[in-house]
């Protein structure tokens, strides 16, 4: 309970204000008691000298008597004061010699010139009963001086007499010891009480303070006594409304700031917030890992783990320092960053910058839609071109009428046949490629017995690659192949386009193979069209499924660039995949999957 500073601070209080009692009590007893003591003291030397004064007033003859006023003078000593009689020329003519502790025995060089120094009342006729001085000659010692006229033979005299205060102070003093005494026995009997009452108010005091800082570690669960009368109840009381208030809201606050960090998280684009030292404070999941593609040499610091680029770092630093949004594209063969950071302002002022905010997104493959959306646009407008400059050039000298020969014009209307049934193949295979990446174009998947599609394609393209010069074979690793699932239309499809790609990039003398196998496993079928033609470099092959993509175009084969990514597509609508392995000019292999039926019945 002393530990308290509550009751420390109380007790000392009452304790000062007990001494702060006890002084002012004292200065007061010494005012008033000193004041009261000698107004007694000169009291009663006054009556004294009134009753003198009496007697001498019935008998006015008592001093013309020469042993009468020398046995008052010698005898006077007794009545504690002292005479002095002065004639009116201002001489001392008689006063009190007997040897007593009064002043006029032990210093009658301070009494007597006082008296003949008194100049002022020299004149004595009619002269009244008056208190004429009080002269203090000590700190504890006071002289009471008093006059009143006498007759001596016709002759007034004045008679002086002085009354001794001695010791009054120690008196006093006396007094003060018991007041003091007394003052402090009430003063250590009041502290018994005072502190029982004081510590009775302070420790409920106390424990609402636990409460109070179990609040401040967020346990809002505890709760103070309400139960005390007067203000503690109530303080107890709006303590535990705070922390019902105060629980609420801090619910509320953090349902809204997971809700804001789950919004935070969920935006695609990276979000770095810092101090205004450019130290970060916060970030979302998106910026940990939008820059997986970037350069990570040089992430000496903490930061440049975070965003691998001083340049931006140092946009923050002057975004900080000038209060300007900073803006900063980041382009590189294999990613593109677009950096925006602004100011963050401190919400009680707005002219002091606190931090910055960066927002990062990555714009690689916008970059790369945009440019191959341009490719497209060029690719397209160079496909359609050809075939249409071929038909202007055979059409204008048919109109002219500059081809007389009836075979010339036969000729010329064929090439004319050709390229328009060419151009609506182009059209054609873009507007199904434009559908099956739409998913607008729609066809069933359905078992079938893929051995019976492959016998078809082998019989139908033996006399082809023959002419061609190519060998041609069909490898099957497994045996006969299981039921797949899909569309055998598109499959057939799929295996055309890969056998054309082939030829077209085989010489006579190399060899195109078709080879199948399965993994149970996998529940997958594996067909594959390889051949030793020219192979595809390493830097196309990742473009080698693009539309309109054709790979070593200054050796002008035909064909719209357009096959292998409507292959890829039609796969793809069938949940399955397509793949490459290829070494320039040594052959490529194009290797597609089609999943085993659950239900081996071939549908018709």
């Amino acid at each position: 309970m002393f530990q308290s500073t509550l009751l420390k601070r109380t007790m000392m209080l009452v304790v000062l204000s007990l001494l702060a009692s006890a002084i002012l009590a004292t200065i007061a007893f010494l005012v008033a008691g000193k004041t009261a003591t000698l107004g007694i003291e000169v009291d009663n030397a006054t009556k004294q000298d009134s009753e003198l004064k009496k007697i001498l007033t019935e008998n006015p003859d008592f001093f013309s008597n020469v042993d009468i006023r020398r046995f008052f003078f010698d005898t006077s000593y007794s009545t504690g004061h002292d005479y002095y009689l002065v004639n009116h020329e201002g001489k001392l003519v008689n006063y009190t010699q007997v040897e007593h502790k009064n002043l006029s025995t032990k210093d009658n060089s301070i009494i007597i010139p006082m008296l003949n120094n008194l100049e002022e009342y020299e004149n004595l006729d009619g002269m009244e009963f008056t208190v004429l001085e009080s002269y203090a000659y000590g700190l504890d010692d006071m002289v009471i001086i008093n006059r009143f006229p006498v007759l001596i033979d016709n002759e007034t005299y004045a008679l002086y007499s002085l009354a001794y205060l001695e010791g009054y102070n120690t008196l006093i003093a006396k007094y003060l010891n018991i007041l003091l005494l007394s003052t402090f026995m009430a003063a250590a009997a009041m502290l018994v009480p005072a502190y029982a009452f004081v510590s009775r108010m302070v420790l409920p005091l106390q424990e609402i303070n636990e409460v109070a800082m179990e609040y401040g570690k967020g346990n809002f669960n505890v709760r103070a006594d309400e139960s005390h009368k007067g203000e503690i109840g109530e303080l107890g009381h709006s303590f535990n409304f705070l922390a019902d208030r105060l629980s609420r809201s801090i619910n509320d606050l953090t349902a809204e700031r997971n809700q804001l960090q789950d919004i935070f998280d969920v935006i695609s684009d990276g979000i770095v917030v810092v101090d205004n030292k450019a130290v970060p404070v916060t970030t979302n999941k998106a910026i940990h890992k939008l820059f997986e593609r970037a350069d990570k040499s040089n992430l000496f610091t903490e930061r440049l783990q975070l965003i691998p680029f001083d340049d931006v770092w140092k946009d923050f630093e002057d975004c900080i320092t000038t209060g300007e949004p900073k803006t900063r594209q980041i382009d590189n063969r294999d990613y593109a960053y677009q950096c925006t950071i602004i100011p963050k302002y401190d919400s009680s002022d707005n002219t002091t910058i606190i931090g910055a905010t960066g927002f990062f997104r990555d714009i690689f493959e916008e970059q790369k839609n945009e440019r191959f959306r341009q490719d497209y646009v060029a690719n397209i407008s160079h496909e359609l071109r050809t075939p249409l400059q071929t038909l202007r050039g055979l059409i204008e000298p048919l109109s002219d009428g500059m081809v007389k020969k009836e075979s010339d014009r036969q000729r010329y209307y064929q090439i004319i046949l050709n390229e328009t049934m060419r151009l609506s193949r182009l059209i054609d295979d873009m507007l199904e490629l434009s559908k099956l990446q739409s998913r607008t174009l729609a066809f069933k998947t359905f078992p079938f017995n893929l051995n019976d599609l492959i016998n078809s394609i082998e019989i139908r393209f033996r006399p082809i690659m023959k002419e061609a010069g190519i060998k041609f074979s069909v490898q099957n690793n497994y045996g006969d192949l299981p039921t797949v699932i899909g569309n055998p239309d598109r499959v057939e499809q799929v295996l055309v386009i890969l056998l054309d790609n082939a030829k077209k990039y085989t010489p006579a003398g190399k060899t195109i193979t078709i080879s199948t196998d399965y993994i149970e496993a996998e529940k997958k079928v594996y067909v594959s069209v390889a051949d030793t033609g020219q192979g595809i470099h390493e830097y196309d092959i990742g473009h080698i499924f693009d539309r309109f993509f054709k790979a070593d175009r200054a050796r002008g084969k035909k064909g719209s660039g357009l096959g292998l990514s409507i292959a890829k597509e039609l796969l793809s609508y069938m949940g399955e995949t397509i793949t490459v392995n290829s070494k320039y000019e040594e052959g490529s292999t194009f290797t597609f999957t089609l999943t085993k039926a659950e239900v081996p019945d071939v549908w018709d």
